[in-house]
């Protein structure tokens, strides 16, 4: 079979197979729940967000617009996730058709994972264009190549941070750019068209930097977060010869710049990430930007150096089986007592319980930024999540869905029983039970924030410290505050993800608004050691503190 579609005239016949064979996926298949809170994205354009920059938001607007289900959320990702197939064939310097087919046969995750609504796919594909101009440039440096490399690193960094490794290490393989003018005419051009973002994140205090370099890192460091990190590697890229791609791209004889910009870049990403994992749990997918740099090295080997084809050959037909399972099964839930993506299945049925809990009141879930996601697509209803400080932040936490919410009848809804609320009732999921309680007046203050003076705070055992905190009130209306529950700001504190109780001071929140800044007293732990700690505002009800401060560093000496 693969011999039969060897030929350049079968080439289209195989891109367009492989996209109906996605798109089908795409319209069968329920949302994931990061796709969903993708998609609230979409719904909120804006020049950045918490935990990404905005393409992702972008392009499924644009999907959603056409078609409003879950092929709409994820159409554009199946126009890139072929258009990079496209670029990859156009960068290989001796084509042998074989030889491609059958190393994206093995490449389960690409088949798979090309039509998911999530940021990496906008990155392979403009990381892709990245290197497909970058060739051009070396070829010629003329103002075409230079507009088109700016551009294409700004459409790069705009799908995710990540992407600047790739000119990190593009950079470090050839440092003859830095001699060329138009390449920092391609970097002032990228700079100012990124700008908007790096407004966007000056403006909101950098929370993407706070979170990706500061909140995510682990306490101590595990083995398990480099083995786990290493196995995810030889699953993303094959999950019968992903270990025999990399050999073949290691082994490659580099015979010009480019191919040696492309080796640096594959060993250069694969080895940084492996670093990271000293610090915290890295996930797998994010190496996938090294796409093309894999394919067209391990491509450019076995055509050049005459590496065997056998175990592709063999391999071939059982990796394309397995994906055929798991396409199945991300359509049809066969194996309902497995717990392998449960997300994908029975989305309309919770959400459409939860709505009927809520008879039409808007739905607040306490510490999920997937769940309120896909209630709201599933059912177009009002939704929020409410963060307490014990969990991540998420881009909720920068919406003004909270002040629309403040004195209204809600429910409550949390995958935890909530300990300090009565009269909870339950509704059991293919997921697991959730907790449901009304509430009213509800009241919390997410978007109220105390900005700290200085970050690093030192203090000895059972020290009580003065802590000065700028009074930040991001909501566009006057605050309201429950006459009968009067929230108070305290603080939290942590140190090798073991919390300490949250402790409530006397400080009003009422009063601290009426005050550009004001002054929290921080009791030292009597253990020596460093400590991490936020400011947060109680919520209604009992409910847990919200995050209202960056995080700031506490040293007990």
């Amino acid at each position: 079979m693969i011999r039969f579609f060897t030929k350049d005239q079968y080439k289209n016949t195989v891109l367009a197979v492989w996209a109906i064979l996605a798109l089908l996926q795409a319209c069968c298949t329920e949302l994931m729940d990061d796709e969903a809170y993708y998609w609230v994205y979409s719904r909120h354009l804006d020049w950045g967000y918490f935990d990404h920059p905005p393409m992702i938001a972008v392009l499924i607007r644009i999907g959603y617009f056409l078609c409003h289900c879950e092929l709409g959320v994820r159409l554009m990702m199946v126009v890139l996730n072929v258009l990079t197939l496209v670029l990859v064939d156009k960068l290989l310097p001796q084509k042998d058709n074989r030889v491609f087919y059958l190393i994206l046969c093995g490449m389960g995750a690409m088949q798979l994972g090309g039509i998911l609504a999530v940021p990496d796919i906008p990155l392979i594909f403009f990381a892709t264009l990245y290197f497909y101009i970058y060739r051009n440039f070396l070829e010629s440096q003329s103002w075409k190549n230079t507009l088109l490399l700016g551009l294409s690193m700004a459409l790069m960094f705009y799908s995710k941070y990540h992407g600047v490794l790739l000119v990190f290490f593009t950079v470090l393989s050839n440092l003859a750019l830095l001699r060329l003018y138009r390449y920092y005419i391609a970097v002032i051009i990228t700079t100012v068209l990124f700008f908007p973002h790096l407004y966007w994140q000056y403006t909101h205090g950098f929370p993407s930097l706070q979170y990706h370099l500061v909140e995510r890192n682990a306490s101590a460091y595990d083995i398990s977060f480099s083995l786990d990190y290493l196995a995810g590697q030889l699953l993303l890229f094959g999950p019968l010869v992903g270990w025999l791609l990399l050999y073949y791209a290691f082994r490659v004889q580099l015979q010009s710049n480019f191919e040696r910009t492309l080796k640096y870049c594959l060993t250069g990403v694969l080895a940084f990430f492996l670093l990271s994992t000293f610090k915290g749990r890295v996930e797998a997918n994010w190496t996938v930007m090294v796409f093309a740099p894999l394919v067209i090295l391990a491509h450019t080997a076995i055509v050049r150096q005459q590496f065997s084809l056998k175990i592709l050959k063999a391999t071939w037909w059982v990796s394309l089986l397995l994906v055929l399972v798991v396409r199945v099964y991300m359509v049809w839930d066969f194996a309902p007592g497995v717990e392998i993506r449960p997300e994908i299945h029975h989305n309309r049925e919770w959400t459409s319980a939860i709505a009927e809990k809520a008879r039409y009141r808007p739905v607040v879930f306490l510490n999920s930024y997937q769940q309120p996601s896909k209630y709201m697509f599933y059912t177009g209803g009002t939704s929020y999540s409410l963060n307490s400080v014990y969990v991540r932040r998420s881009q909720y936490n920068y919406w003004h869905t909270e002040e629309q919410l403040w004195g209204q009848n809600v429910l409550l809804v949390s995958g935890n029983r909530p300990q300090h609320l009565l009269d909870v009732d339950s509704v059991v999921t293919p997921q697991g039970k959730l907790y449901t309680v009304t509430d009213t007046p509800y009241f919390s203050y997410s978007l109220i924030q105390f900005m700290p003076t200085v970050k690093l705070i030192t203090a000895k055992p059972g020290e009580e410290v003065k802590l000065r905190l700028g009074v930040h009130n991001g909501y566009d209306r006057p605050v309201l505050i429950d006459k009968d529950y009067k929230p108070l700001v305290g603080y939290a504190m942590w140190r090798k993800d073991e919390w300490r109780r949250t402790i409530e001071g006397t400080l009003l929140l009422a009063d601290a608004l009426k005050q550009d800044s004001v002054e929290v007293s921080v009791l030292a732990p009597n253990e020596k050691g460093r400590y991490n700690l936020k400011i947060a505002v109680s919520a209604v009800h009992g409910l847990d503190p919200t995050h209202n401060s960056p995080v700031i560093q506490l040293k007990v000496e």
